[in-house]
């Protein structure tokens, strides 16, 4: 059974993505089963992977999205790949149930 986006850490979320630059649109696509059995979150963005462009693109559409403030946000690897781990800083529990819940109501919508 593949394992989720979101998984827990000391002071907050790990998030995998896998980001795919200069689209189109800024847009979360959904979750996707990967070739290793786990599963990322699909991100679009815009921007082009220079400088950080597209991982600051990620970072603003997710904090948006979950109206989280951008600071709470980091790389934590994968910062030149598009498949990434996202930290998110908070409370664990409370951040995996949210943004679960959040995928869960985007997937049926």
């Amino acid at each position: 059974m593949p394992s989720g986006p979101v998984t827990l850490a000391p002071d907050g979320v790990r998030l995998a993505v896998r980001v795919t630059p200069r689209s189109s649109r800024n847009a979360i696509a959904g979750v996707a089963d990967e070739a290793d059995g786990n599963r990322v979150l699909k991100i679009q963005v815009t921007a082009v992977p220079e400088d950080g462009k597209a991982n600051a693109a990620v970072i603003r559409l997710l904090a948006m999205t979950w109206k989280l403030p951008r600071g709470a946000f980091r790389v934590a690897s994968g910062d030149t790949s598009r498949r990434k781990v996202i930290e998110i800083a908070g409370a664990p529990e409370e951040l995996a149930a949210r943004l679960e819940e959040w995928m869960e109501t985007a997937s049926n919508e």
